[in-house]
Parts: structure tokens; C-alpha cells; sequence
């Protein structure tokens, strides 16, 4: 039987629609009730833990359920993952929409987080499969425009639809969304699964409850502080349970996440630089954001809209970004993105006041930007070509889960920063708790430039790809389009010597016609 079918015109742009579209919507939810939570609380009622949960509901399932999501995808078909996870994703939303208490709106949130753990890893592997590779790079740089502006726009969103209309449209905004993709995506992307895949059970509970434990502590550490039981409980077994995956990954014979995978200079690199980036970069939006409405006064609407410097930039530079990586390589353009993030961040903390006007604040907020932008994309390029393509899923899913880490720990050690040395007493208070919390998530940034430049330059990288093959980590990637036109398997070139002994080499993607179900 046939392997790889024709692809059919025109599948590439539907691809890039329907993933983005999708990335979009997984991504806006991670902040876009932030703004609504007054309204919420009026309507539905709760205490401060409950409105809190409505957004780390969300964190904690779509966090620790990453991983898994990619390896569903990888066993049964990505495509037909891809749409159950967004079935479930378009249903909870719409379970949120008509929730009728705070506990029942909780539990849509928390159902919400498994579709989109499902749905948001695939979103690359379908693109990067439907993309020609000298043109992958552009394609996730308009991957990355979407995904990048629905982070950062999220609290502009939420405020808009509640102010205007109702909380509950922030939810309902998902259901004609996730409608319209559904039938598009099972009948316009191409199927493909990585043959031989089989569930890794032990792992998933191992990591999955790990990553559960780490982020349910720091979501806490800000209210409960982190020498609270709950806390130390929870960093503690936490951290033992990912310690054991990690060595479940080591020695068993067909782990999740292989980590040999880290052992290639690319793949280690890329990840540590992206936690670090979404941890400097979450904390501050999230303080930021509050900065606009509580000092300066602005509404919810009014305060996102003075965000757009910051928010708009992925739209406009993240498919240059792309365009860039494949002119000369994702090391140079992640590490410059990096590094004007951080800029932004310090220049931010040196104008920062109570009565700092907007006019000052403009060329930070465009540096910002523009740093984002830099690195989404190329850094999700730099992720899937550091791997061969039937482990491209389970890749994208461990670089979203360190992301979300990463994110929570912005905002738990940002956070815990700004109450130490300041607070919400006074315009003043909240200035000198923001300062020195902005020059620590400048810091971070500034440990990420240099993580990104030790990553392996354009020239190198073939021959740093296979020493590591030969050691058992990835295939060196060499794009090869097929017969068809399509992008082709990324190969291992050399002899028999590049897979380890002790494991067979992998198979290439087996794509089925995407008329079949």
C-alpha cells in the first residue's frame, strides 16, 4: 500500500489557517479571562480562591496533559487528535459560556486545558507535515504572529467583550471558531501517525503528575508563601516524580520523551531559552497589565489598547522572523528577540513612576514587542528541525509544557518579588514592588540570550545533529522534498551507525490520504 500520498493544492495554506487559528485560540485562553474576573464574581459569586482557580484551572490541566496530548497524537493519528481535542476545547467553552456557578465554571475551565493540551501540540506537527521545508520557516512565523498575539492580547480581549457585552462571551467567542474548524480540518489536513508509537503509560502518570504538583505549588506560593505545606509539598514531590521521569526516560527502552534528545546541544538549548523567555516574559505582562488599571487608571479596554505597541508587534515582525530564520538560521534571530526583550524590561524599571506618562512608556512597549516576535516563531522552527518528524510531536509538546512552567513561574517569582517590596496600598507601593520585579524578569531574560547563543550556528549544526545521532540522540535533518512535492522525511545521513544499538532506527511519518477518516 502506498505510503505517502499526493498532497492535495492549496493543502499548505489550509494547514497554516486552520493550526493558526487553532494556536489562536488555545493560547488566548491562557490570559483572556484575567479582565473578566469582577464580573464573573458578581454574576456567579465565590471567594478570591475561587476566582483564581477559573484561570489556573485552565494552567494546571492544558500544563501537565501537554506531553500526553503529543503522544495520543503520535499513536492514533495527529489529524484525528487534533480534532477531538478541539471538540472537547469548542465544548467546554461552551460549558463555560452557560456555566451556572463558580464551581461548574471551574470545571469547563479545567476541560477546556485537556482540549487544548491535545490540540495545541499537534497544530505544529500538522503544519511542519504540510509545509515544504525551504518555506516552513515563514509558515511558522505566521504560526507564531497568531499564537504570540492571542498571549499577549488576551487581557485586551477579555476586557473588550466584557465590557461591551457580557463575561460570558469570552467563551462563547470559541464555539463558532472551533465549529468552523472542525469539518475543515478533517477534511483538508492530511493524516499521519509515527509508526510503531505506542502509549508510554508510566512515563505520562510519572511527568504528568510531576508537572501537576510543581504547578499547583507555584500557583499557590503567592497566597500561601512558599514555605506553606502546600507549597513544599508540592515542589517537593513534584520534583521527585519529574526526577523519576527523567530517569524513566533514560533507562527505559521506549520512554515519551527519550533524553537522549537533550543530549543534542540544539534541542537542550532551545527549550532552557524558551522557559526562560515565558518566565520573564509572563511575570511582567501579568504585573504590567495591573500597573495600567490600578496606578495609572485606565479601563480594562483602555489598558489593553495602550498595550498594542506590545501585543501588535507579532503580527507585524513574527513572519519577518520567520522569513529571517531561513536566510540565516534561528540562532541569531532567537538570541536578538531575547535581547530586546530584556532592553524593554530594564528600560520599563529605570521610567517607571507614578505618573509616568504613556509617551515614555512607547519605546519600551515597542521593544518588547518586537523581541517577542523575534522569537516565537523561530524558536518553534529551531524545536521541530532538532528532531526527526516522528518525534516532531512529542518535541513540540515537551517545549510547550516547559513554556507553561515557565509561565507560572514568571508569575509566582514575579510576583512574590512585587509583594516583598512593594504592594497594592498605594500608587507608590505598587511602583516599588513593580521596579525591582521587572530588573529580575530582565535578568532571566539576559540568562536566556546566553542559552541561545550557545546554540549550535547554522554551518554546525548538521555535524553537532550527528555526533549526537551517533550517541544515540537525533538524526542529522536534512530535508528532502518527495515525489509529491511535499516535505519530506528528515533523514539521517551516513551508515548504520546513526540510531543507538540498543534502539532501531525510527520509520519516517506514514501520511494516509486525507479524504480517508
Amino acid at each position: 500500500m502506498k505510503q505517502q500520498a499526493a498532497r492535495r493544492p492549496g493543502s499548505a495554506g489550509w494547514a497554516l489557517a486552520i493550526t493558526s487559528v487553532a494556536g489562536f485560540m488555545a493560547a488566548l485562553d491562557n490570559l483572556v479571562v484575567t479582565t473578566a474576573l469582577p464580573s464573573i464574581r458578581k454574576d456567579l459569586g465565590g471567594a478570591l480562591s475561587d476566582l483564581e482557580w477559573t484561570v489556573n484551572a485552565y494552567t494546571l490541566t492544558f500544563a501537565v496533559l501537554l506531553m500526553f496530548g503529543a503522544a495520543l497524537g503520535d499513536r492514533f493519528g495527529r489529524r484525528r487528535l487534533f480534532v477531538t481535542g478541539l471538540t472537547i476545547f469548542t465544548g467546554a467553552s461552551a460549558a463555560a459560556a452557560m456555566a451556572p456557578g463558580i464551581n461548574e465554571l471551574i470545571a469547563a475551565r479545567a476541560v477546556q486545558g485537556v482540549g487544548a493540551a491535545i490540540m495545541m501540540p499537534l497544530t505544529l506537527t500538522l503544519l511542519s507535515a504540510a509545509v515544504p521545508a525551504e518555506r516552513r520557516g515563514a509558515a511558522i512565523g505566521i504560526w507564531g504572529a497568531a499564537t504570540g498575539l492571542a498571549v499577549a492580547s488576551g487581557p485586551l480581549i477579555g476586557g473588550s467583550l466584557t465590557q461591551h457585552m457580557s463575561w460570558q462571551w469570552i467563551f462563547w467567542l470559541n464555539v463558532p471558531l472551533g465549529l468552523a474548524l472542525i469539518p475543515l480540518a478533517r477534511f483538508r489536513l492530511a493524516e499521519s501517525t509515527a509508526p510503531g508509537a505506542r502509549l508510554d503509560g508510566r512515563g505520562t502518570a510519572l511527568i504528568s503528575l510531576g508537572l501537576f504538583g510543581i504547578v499547583f505549588a507555584l500557583v499557590n506560593a503567592s497566597d500561601h508563601g512558599w514555605t506553606s505545606g502546600r507549597v513544599l509539598s508540592g515542589l517537593i514531590g513534584g520534583a521527585i516524580l519529574v526526577a523519576a521521569f527523567v530517569r524513566h526516560g533514560i533507562v527505559a527502552e521506549r520512554p515519551m520523551l527519550p533524553m537522549r534528545l537533550f543530549r543534542g546541544r540544539a534541542f537542550a538549548g532551545i527549550n532552557v531559552a524558551s522557559m526562560l523567555m515565558f518566565t520573564g516574559m509572563f511575570g511582567s505582562i501579568f504585573l504590567l497589565s495591573q500597573f495600567l488599571q490600578n496606578v495609572v487608571g485606565y479601563s480594562p479596554t483602555e489598558a489593553g489598547l495602550r498595550m498594542l505597541p506590545w501585543t501588535g508587534m507579532p503580527m507585524i515582525v513574527a513572519p519577518i522572523a520567520g522569513y529571517l530564520s531561513d536566510r540565516i538560521g534561528g540562532r541569531p534571530v532567537v538570541a536578538a528577540g531575547l535581547a530586546l526583550q530584556a532592553l524593554g524590561l530594564g528600560w520599563f524599571a529605570l521610567i517607571l513612576s507614578p505618573t509616568v506618562s504613556y509617551t515614555a512608556q512607547l519605546p519600551a512597549l515597542i521593544i518588547s514587542g518586537t523581541g517577542m516576535a523575534l522569537f516565537i516563531a523561530p524558536a518553534a522552527n529551531l524545536v521541530l528541525s532538532s528532531v526527526r518528524d516522528s518525534e516532531q510531536g512529542i518535541a513540540s509538546g515537551a517545549n510547550n509544557a516547559l513554556r507553561e512552567i515557565g509561565g507560572a513561574l514568571g508569575i509566582a517569582v514575579l510576583g512574590s518579588i512585587f509583594s516583598a517590596n512593594g504592594g497594592y496600598g498605594s500608587p507608590a507601593r505598587f511602583v516599588s514592588g513593580l521596579t525591582p520585579a521587572l530588573w529580575v524578569g530582565a535578568g532571566i531574560l539576559g540568562v536566556a540570550v546566553v542559552a541561545a547563543l550557545l546554540l549550535p550556528a547554522r554551518r554546525g549544526a548538521a555535524a553537532s545533529l550527528a555526533e549526537g545521532s551517533a550517541e544515540g540522540t537525533v538524526a542529522p535533518l536534512r530535508a528532502e522534498g518527495s515525489a509529491e512535492g511535499s516535505a519530506g522525511p528528515l533523514r539521517a545521513e551516513g551508515s548504520a551507525g546513526t540510531s543507538s544499538p540498543a534502539r532501531p532506527p525510527v520509520e519516517p511519518v506514514r501520511q494516509v490520504n486525507a479524504s480517508r477518516g
